[in-house]
Protein backbone atom coordinates (compact mmCIF):
# COMPACT_ATOMS: atom_id res chain seq x y z
CA UNK A 1 0.00 0.00 0.00
CA UNK A 2 2.78 2.59 0.59
CA UNK A 3 3.73 2.12 -3.34
CA UNK A 4 0.04 2.97 -3.86
CA UNK A 5 0.95 6.07 -1.44
CA UNK A 6 4.24 6.93 -3.20
CA UNK A 7 2.52 6.96 -6.38
CA UNK A 8 -0.45 9.08 -5.99
CA UNK A 9 1.51 11.70 -4.30
CA UNK A 10 4.13 11.40 -6.89
CA UNK A 11 0.64 12.03 -9.69
CA UNK A 12 -1.21 14.55 -7.38
CA UNK A 13 2.74 16.64 -7.53
CA UNK A 14 2.51 16.45 -11.14
CA UNK A 15 -1.33 17.68 -11.52
CA UNK A 16 -0.61 20.36 -9.11
CA UNK A 17 2.34 21.63 -10.97
CA UNK A 18 -0.09 21.75 -14.33
CA UNK A 19 -2.80 23.35 -12.59
CA UNK A 20 -0.08 26.19 -11.06
CA UNK A 21 1.38 26.80 -14.50
CA UNK A 22 -1.50 26.74 -17.03
CA UNK A 23 -3.12 30.43 -15.57
CA UNK A 24 0.52 31.44 -16.19
CA UNK A 25 0.62 30.75 -19.62
CA UNK A 26 -2.85 32.30 -19.88
CA UNK A 27 -0.95 35.79 -18.11
CA UNK A 28 1.96 35.52 -21.17
CA UNK A 29 -0.78 34.47 -23.78
CA UNK A 30 -3.42 37.67 -22.77
CA UNK A 31 -0.28 39.96 -21.96
CA UNK A 32 1.47 38.66 -25.60
CA UNK A 33 -1.58 39.26 -27.32
CA UNK A 34 -2.32 42.73 -26.38
CA UNK A 35 1.57 43.78 -27.25
CA UNK A 36 0.95 42.55 -30.54
CA UNK A 37 3.46 39.21 -30.20
CA UNK A 38 3.36 36.22 -31.59
CA UNK A 39 1.51 33.92 -28.88
CA UNK A 40 0.62 30.55 -31.06
CA UNK A 41 3.51 28.39 -29.31
CA UNK A 42 1.89 29.04 -25.96
CA UNK A 43 -1.44 27.81 -27.65
CA UNK A 44 0.32 24.91 -28.10
CA UNK A 45 2.10 24.85 -24.73
CA UNK A 46 -1.43 24.94 -22.93
CA UNK A 47 -2.89 22.12 -24.78
CA UNK A 48 0.08 20.09 -24.10
CA UNK A 49 0.03 20.93 -20.56
CA UNK A 50 -3.60 20.73 -19.77
CA UNK A 51 -3.55 17.25 -21.57
CA UNK A 52 -0.39 15.72 -19.36
CA UNK A 53 -1.98 17.58 -15.92
CA UNK A 54 -5.67 15.63 -16.83
CA UNK A 55 -3.71 12.35 -17.26
CA UNK A 56 -2.52 13.08 -13.51
CA UNK A 57 -5.24 13.92 -12.52
CA UNK A 58 -6.47 10.96 -13.35
CA UNK A 59 -3.44 8.68 -12.10
CA UNK A 60 -4.29 10.89 -8.62
CA UNK A 61 -7.88 10.13 -8.07
CA UNK A 62 -7.61 6.50 -9.51
CA UNK A 63 -4.60 5.87 -7.14
CA UNK A 64 -6.63 7.90 -4.03
CA UNK A 65 -9.39 5.36 -4.60
CA UNK A 66 -7.09 2.35 -4.38
CA UNK A 67 -6.25 3.70 -1.25
CA UNK A 68 -9.61 4.53 0.18
CA UNK A 69 -10.11 0.70 -0.31
CA UNK A 70 -7.38 -0.02 0.78
CA UNK A 71 -7.47 1.89 4.30
CA UNK A 72 -11.18 2.48 4.30
CA UNK A 73 -13.33 5.62 4.23
CA UNK A 74 -13.22 6.94 8.18
CA UNK A 75 -12.29 10.47 9.90
CA UNK A 76 -14.38 13.12 9.31
CA UNK A 77 -10.93 14.70 8.09
CA UNK A 78 -11.01 12.41 5.01
CA UNK A 79 -14.82 13.82 4.40
CA UNK A 80 -13.86 17.21 4.08
CA UNK A 81 -10.25 16.97 2.38
CA UNK A 82 -12.89 15.25 -0.69
CA UNK A 83 -14.98 18.29 -0.69
CA UNK A 84 -11.52 20.76 -1.42
CA UNK A 85 -10.29 17.59 -3.75
CA UNK A 86 -13.85 18.64 -5.52
CA UNK A 87 -13.22 21.94 -5.70
CA UNK A 88 -9.97 21.10 -6.85
CA UNK A 89 -11.77 19.13 -9.98
CA UNK A 90 -13.62 22.07 -10.68
CA UNK A 91 -10.86 24.36 -11.32
CA UNK A 92 -9.30 21.78 -13.78
CA UNK A 93 -12.59 22.10 -15.89
CA UNK A 94 -12.49 26.02 -15.25
CA UNK A 95 -9.15 25.40 -16.86
CA UNK A 96 -10.31 23.58 -19.82
CA UNK A 97 -12.94 26.59 -20.29
CA UNK A 98 -9.99 29.15 -20.65
CA UNK A 99 -8.47 27.09 -22.97
CA UNK A 100 -11.04 26.76 -25.30
CA UNK A 101 -11.74 30.52 -25.14
CA UNK A 102 -7.84 30.72 -25.39
CA UNK A 103 -7.84 28.28 -28.55
CA UNK A 104 -11.08 30.10 -30.18
CA UNK A 105 -8.91 33.54 -29.94
CA UNK A 106 -11.90 34.93 -26.77
CA UNK A 107 -9.51 34.41 -24.23
CA UNK A 108 -10.51 38.25 -22.86
CA UNK A 109 -9.79 38.37 -19.69
CA UNK A 110 -6.80 39.98 -18.38
CA UNK A 111 -3.56 39.01 -17.05
CA UNK A 112 -3.90 40.66 -13.10
CA UNK A 113 -7.42 38.58 -13.44
CA UNK A 114 -5.31 35.39 -14.37
CA UNK A 115 -2.61 35.96 -12.15
CA UNK A 116 -5.34 35.94 -9.22
CA UNK A 117 -6.92 33.03 -10.80
CA UNK A 118 -3.45 31.39 -10.19
CA UNK A 119 -3.76 31.97 -7.00
CA UNK A 120 -6.98 30.01 -6.34
CA UNK A 121 -5.67 26.29 -6.12
CA UNK A 122 -3.28 27.26 -3.73
CA UNK A 123 -6.29 28.42 -1.33
CA UNK A 124 -7.43 24.65 -2.52
CA UNK A 125 -4.74 22.78 -1.76
CA UNK A 126 -3.60 24.21 1.45
CA UNK A 127 -6.61 22.55 3.66
CA UNK A 128 -5.95 19.19 1.39
CA UNK A 129 -2.72 19.47 3.31
CA UNK A 130 -3.44 20.32 6.32
CA UNK A 131 -6.43 17.70 6.58
CA UNK A 132 -4.29 14.94 5.36
CA UNK A 133 -1.03 15.94 7.57
CA UNK A 134 -2.56 17.10 11.11
CA UNK A 135 -5.87 15.36 10.47
CA UNK A 136 -7.58 17.30 12.72
CA UNK A 137 -10.91 15.89 13.08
Amino acid sequence: MLWIKAFHILAMTSWMAGIFYLPRIFVHYVEGREAGQDVARLEIMAGKLYSFMSIMALFTLGLGLWLWFGYGFSGGWLHAKLVFVALLIGYHFWCQAYLQKLRGGVLDNSGRYFRLFNELPLLIFIPILVFVVVKPF
